[in-house]
């Protein structure tokens, strides 16, 4: 994965292909720790990324990655420790957001949509990438289980397909 796409992809810092044809390698991905299962157009790079909260608490995430023609996926999830206060969700995806935002040009989303995923808090951002890419993420908060998916492409794919395939078979399972 390139240093850009490493560097806005990178963890929050606060816890809390175009054509039908080429969609027929997609593959389904069940999370390690079967917290949910999404559609990728490949076999992911997967990675245990350890972290701990501002207080010290060592937990992990688990990445998934690929680079697929122009576009790259990611999807991460994360059980946060007991300490990690969950109680206000939109307030710990508003964290989300603002620390991601801090990678994309402007330091501002151009689109933020607040909805509901299987019942649980989530919100779905876009924002503009140096070069002419740009960057869509959607975050959820279910409990205390963080998934995020994200996906970096040229600012005119935002909505392409492969996207779209990818945002919409997200299912969580715990």
């Amino acid at each position: 994965m390139s240093l850009l796409r490493r560097h806005v992809f990178a963890l929050p810092l606060a816890v809390l292909a175009s054509s039908t044809s080429a969609q027929t390698g997609w593959i389904v991905v069940q999370s390690a720790d079967n917290s949910f299962l999404v559609d990728m157009p490949g076999a992911p790079i997967y990675k245990v990324i350890d972290t701990a909260t501002p207080a010290g608490t060592r937990f992990v995430y688990h990445s998934y990655s690929l680079e697929y023609r122009r576009l790259s996926f990611v999807a991460q999830t994360a059980l946060y420790p007991a300490e990690v206060d969950v109680a206000r969700p939109r307030a710990n995806l508003q964290m989300a957001l603002d620390d991601r935002a801090q990678r994309i040009h402007g330091n501002k989303w151009t689109q933020v949509d607040w909805k509901q995923v299987q019942g649980a808090p989530a919100v779905e951002s876009i924002g503009p990438i140096a070069g002419g890419s740009a960057l869509r993420q959607l975050v959820v908060l279910k409990g205390r289980r963080f998934v995020s998916l994200g996906y970096l492409a040229p600012a005119d794919a935002m909505r392409a397909p492969e996207a779209e395939r990818f945002f919409r078979s997200l299912r969580l399972l715990s």
